[in-house]
């Protein structure tokens, strides 16, 4: 016997062989359609008996197996039915001769055969046969089971025959000498009637009538058989026979112990009524019933006493194995024995000592196997080590019986074979093919064998002519065990799955197998790895703004209630969620990723994009090249939404070695997020701005660099005038439909006087609405207007002896003595100088507001923010201001020392009174003639707003009030004569305090 069944299990012992055939041409189809219906009948309950008979079918069964059928009864096909098609009677004659050249085969062991017939109809299959059944189709054959169940009935009467005879002692008849086929010729010229031979011959027929009482259904008799016969064939060194005595002892305990079988496929097993249902709950000898009458317990006593415990069950097996292993002829037979062990061991989650058995397996030697037969053989070793919890050790053998199936010797190597059984090894080796398993926690395996096992995936994939597995194989393998590859491997990894992808690109599809296994897709999350995820608001001068007076109205007014905390817990949920900036329809919008490139050559990325949901969006991929190892490096991917809503930024797409990814940020949770959902706002207009002065890189403070558009600069003296001319243009989309213009001075070191920034904007509302692509022009006129006033202790006091004060030909009665000096006086000292000749700056921002389009009338609009930076250079001090009484009552004379801190020659000139030309860095006097002022004629506040109005506030009106009176009455104006410029000098409070309290003394 060369081949083993390795499904063969203890309790088979029990079962009696009954092989199943067709005869001539039947459908294949239609043959094992009746033959599951014929194997459905795996145990019968003999009539007038309290014993079942259980069938072990098998539709092909080696005759020489046939051979060693008195070695063990089990492996005797004693049963024999035949199928076969016979559409006439013609035919018939040949079909019955077929079926007895089959019986012929089996003649020596048969007990009974069976001929199913289907098609032939008339008079041939109107006879009334016993070993013939005739149906007309096989569909119409609803009584196949009733004849198996007859048919096994029959081989029962035999077989009990048999036992009742051989179990009769006739100490007169001569024992025959049972012998497997290997034996036969070694016992050629033996004495027979030799003690040794007598005892030899009666220990193997009480071993072979136990196999008969075993199968019979008589469980107590069969291990009394047993035991003798381990008895008597100790005695006589018959190691071969004893080993089977043994297993047959093991397989009846096995029984007795568990009555729903050890291979797993006997679940349906029905007990025995040797072995009563509620063998899990025997009698103890002596005890009382239900009725309380003692139970008959002699046979309880007589199994347990013959019968083995769980733990000498093994111990017999290994005694019985090691017997059978002296004979090399008995290879089989000593494998068989392991397997069964092996799932008896199972049973009783013996796992450690189960594998000693299989190891010992591996190396039982069989002779010549063919490679069909090794793949067998190492798939079921594979199966038992499985099935005892060895998942590794399983996994191996599966993996060699993968290997076997390609092996040199084979003509056709049967690729897909292997790659099935690769794929059977994965979970044995902790792998799935699913990446997202790799992503919880640390890595499980070893990483080596699992590398290996996915290369030998991708070249059975390729050898099977599919290319678009070895891509998604060979992806799995870089995107899993990228951080156990060393350089080189990375870099021999990543050229195969080029060339693969250059004849067929990878996707992100679902690769479904024909057993129906599907292949989840394989994105390269870690090509390059990803940090952070940071959705990025508009730049400053897009970013769309509510107005205030329709902030509430989309706030929801279900709860009347101040404040739920139910209401407050779900807007929290929302703000983790969701973003507090606004994109907006039509807009490029930004997403920022950090990136890194894990591998030790430079990574060219190509087509990187967003996977977003929630509105229509438009994804703009980009391209990028990270350098080898680069660390965290930005990259920005833009987009633009194309309709209003919700948007969710799913995750990213990547086009690596020709393998498309879409990397969804829900399967990576190292990655950091500030969220990922944002409203987009409907469409609004886009305003670009250009000027007439250059532009500037300071930027006022507070002010950021991103909240303006740009910066003009321009440097002015104090007093000057001038014109910027704003050009605006719509580069939107949307038309330009409201347009608001304000301004802000944001440097507050300077008092300002007067209007910095003025403008008319009647002439630019007049041209809207602004279609796309038009154009308007804003005159702005900046005016710059500071303290004219400058410290008196910074100059040395005038002379008045001799001096000449322009239009006053007098001294002043204020005259002081001092030392004589020339009449137009220099400053005093560097420092006074250096003083009035400094330089202040004013900064002003233009706010620009506008809106149109879908957005509009949802009440959002833009700001476009333009920086005014101008340096002012003095142009006129005014030192000294003091008053000198007139020939008329009502005038007096108003004396101003004036000093000119520029380098340029200066003019200053008066309402009805003469021009003061000031060199650079001179300082002259000049009186002015006016009228006193009256300031009790102008308006006073009402006593109501006198109570509710600060103090300081009060006076500071009241002073600019008068200042304003002054100004219109002196009309000071000052020009350089060398730029021809002509500005209007304002005087301001301090000047018009001092005229002032001076006309009050007078």
């Amino acid at each position: 016997m060369s081949v083993p069944d390795y499904m063969q299990s203890a309790e088979d012992h029990q079962t009696v062989l009954v092989v199943v055939q067709p005869v001539g041409i039947v459908p294949e189809d239609q043959f094992f359609k009746i033959y599951k219906r014929i194997a459905s009948v795996s145990q019968v309950s003999i009539r007038d008996s309290q014993r079942l008979l259980y069938i072990r079918y098998r539709h092909h069964y080696l005759p020489e197996n046939n051979e060693w059928g008195d070695f063990q009864t089990h492996r005797k096909v004693v049963g024999l039915i035949s199928i076969t098609t016979c559409a006439s009677a013609k035919e018939w004659p040949q079909t019955a001769e077929r079926f007895h050249g089959q019986k012929e085969v089996y003649s020596s062991t048969l007990y009974d055969s069976r001929l199913l017939a289907f098609g032939l109809q008339g008079e041939i299959a109107e006879q009334q046969r016993t070993d013939v059944a005739f149906y007309p189709s096989f569909e119409d054959c609803s009584d196949v089971e009733k004849r198996v169940e007859d048919f096994v009935e029959s081989i029962f009467i035999v077989l009990e025959s048999k036992r009742l005879d051989r179990a009769t002692d006739k100490s007169g008849d001569k024992i025959p000498l049972l012998c497997v086929p290997f034996e036969k010729k070694d016992f050629v010229g033996l004495d027979t009637d030799s003690r040794h031979y007598k005892k030899r011959c009666q220990g193997r027929m009480r071993k072979h009538v136990g196999d008969l009482c075993l199968q019979a259904g008589m469980l107590q008799d069969a291990l009394v058989h047993y035991h003798m016969a381990v008895e008597l064939l100790r005695g006589v060194n018959d190691f071969l026979w004893l080993g089977a005595a043994l297993e047959g002892l093991c397989s009846a305990s096995v029984i007795f112990h568990y009555p729903g079988g050890t291979a797993g496929k006997a679940a349906g097993r029905k007990p025995s009524i040797s072995q009563p249902a509620d063998a899990g709950k025997r009698h103890r000898p002596g005890a009382l019933t239900a009725n309380g009458i003692s139970a008959d317990t002699s046979t309880e006593i007589g199994r347990a006493k013959n019968c083995l415990s769980p733990e000498d069950i093994i111990e017999k097996y290994k005694e019985a194995i090691s017997y059978y292993g002296k004979y090399k002829n008995a290879g089989v037979i000593e494998l068989e024995a392991c397997v069964k062990a092996v799932r008896v061991l199972a049973i009783q989650k013996r796992a450690r000592e189960a594998s000693e058995f299989l190891q010992n397996a591996v190396y039982i030697n069989l002779g010549q196997l063919s490679e069909e037969e090794k793949i067998q053989r190492y798939s079921i070793l594979s199966e038992l080590y499985e099935l005892i919890g060895f998942h590794r050790k399983s996994a191996f053998f599966k993996r060699v019986a993968a290997m076997q199936c390609v092996a040199p010797t084979i003509p056709e190597p049967g690729w897909r074979a292997c790659y099935k059984l690769l794929l059977e090894t994965l979970p044995g080796y902790s792998l799935s093919l699913d990446p997202k398993d790799f992503s919880k926690g640390t890595h499980r395996g070893w990483a080596a064998v699992q590398m290996r096992l996915l290369h030998e995936l991708v070249y059975a994939s390729r050898r099977m002519g599919n290319p678009g597995l070895s891509v998604r194989h060979l992806s799995f393998l870089l995107q899993t065990m990228l951080d156990f590859l060393s350089d080189q491997e990375k870099k021999e990894v990543t050229q195969s799955l080029e060339n693969y992808t250059s004849k067929c690109p990878g996707g992100m599809e679902v690769i479904t197998l024909p057993d129906g296994l599907k292949l989840p897709p394989v994105p390269f999350t870690k090509l390059p790895i990803v940090r952070s995820v940071k959705l990025l608001n508009l730049p400053v001068s897009l970013r769309p703004h509510k107005v205030k007076g329709l902030l509430g109205q989309n706030m929801s007014t279900a709860s009347p209630f101040i404040y739920s905390p139910i209401i407050m817990h779900n807007r929290g949920e929302e703000r983790c969620k969701k973003i507090d900036f606004q994109w907006v329809q039509g807009d490029v919008c930004e997403v920022q990723l950090m990136v890194y490139n894990p591998m030790p050559y430079e990574l060219r990325v190509e087509n990187m994009g967003l996977l977003t949901s929630g509105v229509e969006f438009e994804s703009l991929p980009a391209a990028l090249s990270l350098p080898a190892e680069s660390g965290l490096y930005p990259v920005t991917l833009v987009g633009a939404p194309r309709t209003a809503g919700n948007i969710t930024v799913n995750g990213y797409h990547t086009s690596v070695f020709g393998v498309t990814s879409d990397c969804l940020l829900e399967g990576l949770p190292s990655v950091k997020t500030g969220g990922c959902l944002v409203e987009v706002i409907p469409s609004l207009p886009r305003l670009q701005l250009s000027t007439s002065l250059p532009r500037s890189a300071h930027t006022p403070q507070p002010m950021s660099k991103e909240e303006l558009s740009s910066t003009v600069s321009v440097q002015l003296f104090n007093g000057e005038t001038q014109q910027l001319t704003i050009t605006l243009e719509n580069i939107g989309s949307e038309d330009i439909e409201t347009l608001e213009l304000t301004s802000k001075i944001v440097s507050t070191k300077e008092k300002v006087f007067g209007e910095f920034l003025s403008w008319e904007l009647d002439e630019p509302l007049s041209h809207l609405p602004l279609k796309s692509g038009q154009a308007v022009t804003l005159t702005v006129n900046i005016k710059v207007k500071l303290d004219f006033s400058g410290q008196e202790n910074l100059l040395q006091d005038l002379n008045d002896d001799g001096i000449s004060v322009t239009g006053l030909p007098i001294s002043s009665p204020l005259r002081q003595v001092l030392k004589p000096r020339p009449e137009n006086k220099p400053v005093s000292s560097e420092s006074g100088k250096a003083e009035y000749s400094h330089i202040k700056s004013l900064e002003a921002v233009l706010n620009f507001k506008y809106s149109g389009g879908a957005g509009k009338v949802e009440g959002y609009y833009r700001e476009l923010s333009l920086g005014v930076h101008v340096d002012v250079e003095p142009s006129v001090f005014f030192t000294r201001v003091s008053t000198l009484p007139a020939t008329s009552t009502r005038q007096c004379y108003l004396l101003l020392d004036i000093f000119n801190p520029t380098e340029h020659e200066l003019t200053v000139t008066a309402k009805n009174n003469q021009d003061l030309v000031l060199h650079a860095s001179e300082c002259q006097r000049m009186a002015i003639q006016v009228d006193k002022f009256d300031f009790e004629s102008l308006p006073q506040p009402d006593q109501e707003t006198a109570r509710f109005t600060n103090p300081k506030q009060l006076e500071e009106e009241r002073q600019h009030a008068q200042g304003c009176q002054i100004n219109s009455k002196l009309g000071i104006c000052w020009s350089i004569i060398s730029f021809q410029w002509l500005h209007v000098w304002q005087s301001y409070d301090r000047e018009s305090s001092l005229s002032r309290s001076w006309l009050d003394r007078q």
